[in-house]
């Protein structure tokens, strides 16, 4: 179970729940994963539908790591995230509108 208070949210990968937050540490992964400055470039992709799915492989892979998991992007190429794509996208959105917001808020999306 999930603590959206820590900006945690679930993700569900070959039928194991598993949780994701993004750290500092697992922000400083994401900036260097993407090649960004800042993460304001990619919160603007995902508040105006303009992301990537580099970008949403990225977010799960440093959220999954925020959360303990051990694992690379390469270990979830053939993974299957319950939902598909489109849940995959949610969750990442998800993601960081916990990480950058009050949790009303952040469900809102």
């Amino acid at each position: 179970m999930t603590n959206p208070w820590r900006g945690e949210v679930e993700i569900v990968i070959d039928g194991a729940p598993r949780a994701m937050r993004l750290t500092l540490g697992a922000l400083a992964e994401l900036e260097a994963s993407l090649g960004e400055d800042t993460l304001v470039a990619l919160v603007e992709r995902f508040e105006t539908g303009r992301f990537s799915s580099r970008d949403v492989l990225a977010l799960i892979v440093a959220g999954l790591r925020g959360g303990g998991w051990q694992g690379r992007a390469g270990d979830l190429m053939q993974a299957e995230i319950a939902g598909g794509p489109v849940a995959a996208a949610k969750a990442a959105a998800l993601l960081l509108a916990r990480a950058f917001g009050p949790v009303e808020a952040a469900d809102a999306v």
